[in-house]
């Protein structure tokens, strides 16, 4: 079956998901962006790689960190930048998803970065761009963070090297991660030996095994022997129902303390998407510890989206 994120020579059309994407391309992606880490460490922290291309940042969902830093990368990029007020867009007077991309599209728009609630909308918007058009998922649903994961598959290669000798733990709320999916897609495509993931029951599906992960419910136990620990911010937004007792119980079994993260490794890392609960799913001891490169990982989301604008712009 064709991946529709493909072109006809098998190059980046566009980003929709890690899952089916060839070894190939994630470590194209990952070393391009390596070379970017570069530019943003000089006096001049632009490169003219898409002069005169346009790109619409569509957030249908609310977000300042990545909104923010895909606006930075198409900056250093060298790209025009239009930012679109959804609030006051005419989405909120009836029009339909399609007929906004059409009219942004008859603006000669280049790039669509799209952040929506609802999973499957950059594929659809994907489906009915112009051949020049792109389209980057900023994140749909419960579905995929494409960006997000590879930033964090950057994180983990740039402090580990290298993916197959690793173990990897993810925990907390899995049901609802968009995060969880990508990296552990990203992570299996690049031969992590042993990916885990932990969380009580009712926060991880049912059929998370078939993803070739291990799943604990015991914190400790899963965190045993780690290299890498990546926490997960409870998705209250997204949750339906009672899923949790309260978020001090979530805390006492799942929250990543000193004590608790001694079970890795001694040079684990530790790893959050953003933003932190402190005291829910991690303590400040951790968050701001020496095995914490939560900042960092938000400096290489910059470069991350670069490579990949520049990738899928070229062709």
């Amino acid at each position: 079956m064709n991946n529709p994120q493909l072109n006809h020579r098998g190059e980046l059309q566009h980003l929709l998901s890690i899952e089916g994407l060839p070894r190939d391309i994630l470590l194209q992606i990952l070393d391009i962006a390596e070379s970017f880490c570069g530019v943003t460490e000089r006096e001049v922290k632009k490169v003219p790689l898409l002069r005169g291309k346009s790109v619409f940042n569509l957030f249908f969902e609310p977000s300042t960190r990545t909104r923010t830093t895909f606006e930075i990368a198409a900056k250093r990029l060298s790209a025009d930048v239009i930012n679109l007020n959804i609030a006051a867009s005419s989405q909120t007077k009836g029009e339909s998803l399609l007929d906004t991309v059409a009219n942004l599209s008859a603006m000669q728009a280049d790039l669509f970065i799209v952040r929506h609630a609802q999973s499957g909308a950059p594929y659809l918007i994907a489906r009915h761009v112009k051949p020049h058009e792109h389209v980057i998922n900023a994140g749909d649903g419960r579905h995929a963070h494409p960006t997000k994961g590879l930033l964090d598959l950057y994180t983990i290669r740039h402090y580990k090297k290298e993916f197959t000798r690793l173990t990897v733990a993810v925990v907390g709320d899995i049901l609802h991660s968009r995060v969880a999916r990508s990296l552990i897609h990203g992570l299996t495509t690049l031969g992590a030996p042993e990916v885990r993931v932990i969380g009580p029951q009712t926060l991880i599906p049912a059929q998370v095994g078939a993803l070739g992960v291990r799943v604990f419910h015991d914190m400790r136990a899963g965190l045993a022997g780690c290299d890498v620990v990546v926490m997960l911010r409870l998705q209250s937004e997204r949750m339906r129902g009672a899923l949790l007792p309260s978020a001090q119980e979530f805390n006492k079994h799942y929250g990543l303390s000193s004590e608790k993260l001694s079970l890795a490794k001694p040079d684990a890392i530790v790893m959050h998407p953003g933003p932190i609960n402190r005291g829910v799913e991690i303590d400040s001891s951790v968050a701001d510890g020496p095995h914490s490169v939560i900042l960092p990982q938000v400096t290489f989301g910059i470069a991350v989206r670069m490579a990949v604008m520049s990738i899928i712009a070229g062709n």
